[in-house]
């Protein structure tokens, strides 16, 4: 017998919103401008689920390229003007409305810089389905995914140990976060940037399930509908 949800934490992009195509097409002319030639795929496993402070980390570590001292500020500028307007993922907002008509509790979790997290859900029209509990690295002293840090504060903040959780991901660091939280993860990939090996890597990490659609999310909760 499958156990009831208690609980529901999201990640952001690519999970509710369908941003990854456009922060992809921005790190591309980005990085082309820096003189750094990546493909899409590249680029997608190179940020997707990251922070800027990991991927400049990345770029250092395995193309030996450093990022100049004022790039970090132009990132924040690029990425803060990209979001006026944010597509949702379809079927985003009835799987909110389902856990809130179920009573079942629901949180957000994102890498995202605060104001451009909540930039991104004003754009997206999500703001008031979360309230106060839409967390970001600024909420655990700086420590973001893969760290558990961030889905055990939204478990906290919900009242709810991790361990009875459900976390909903789309990429391997934010997977690699929640299992670490001890929370049962769900691989959902919906976007409109994903990899054909996307789905075999979260199931080798050790997710419990992926899923294609919020249609399918819905049936893996237990939800009508």
């Amino acid at each position: 017998m499958t156990r009831p949800t208690l609980a529901v934490l999201f990640d952001l992009d690519g999970v509710l919103v369908d941003t990854e195509a456009l922060i992809t097409e921005l790190w591309a002319d980005i990085f082309e401008g820096h003189g750094l030639a990546l493909t899409p795929a590249e680029i997608t496993r190179l940020t997707a689920g990251q922070r800027f402070e990991g991927v400049l980390h990345a770029l250092e570590e395995q193309r030996g390229w450093k990022a100049p001292e004022d790039f970090l500020p132009m990132l924040d500028d690029r990425f803060n003007a990209a979001f006026g307007h944010v597509p949702l993922i379809e079927g985003a907002v009835e799987t909110l409305e389902a856990l809130r008509a179920a009573g079942i509790p629901f949180a957000l979790a994102s890498n995202s810089q605060r104001n451009r997290l909540f930039m991104k859900l004003d754009g997206a029209g999500l703001t008031h389905w979360f309230g106060p509990h839409a967390y970001d690295p600024s909420c655990t002293g700086g420590r973001g995914k893969p760290a558990p840090d961030l889905y055990l504060h939204a478990a906290a903040q919900l009242g709810m140990p991790a361990a009875e959780c459900v976390v909903v991901e789309d990429s391997l660091p934010g997977a690699q976060a929640g299992i670490r939280a001890g929370a049962s993860v769900y691989g959902l990939l919906a976007g409109s940037h994903h990899l054909p090996d996307d789905e075999a890597n979260l199931l080798d990490l050790g997710v419990k399930r992926v899923v294609h659609s919020h249609a399918d999310l819905r049936t893996a909760l237990g939800l009508p509908g």
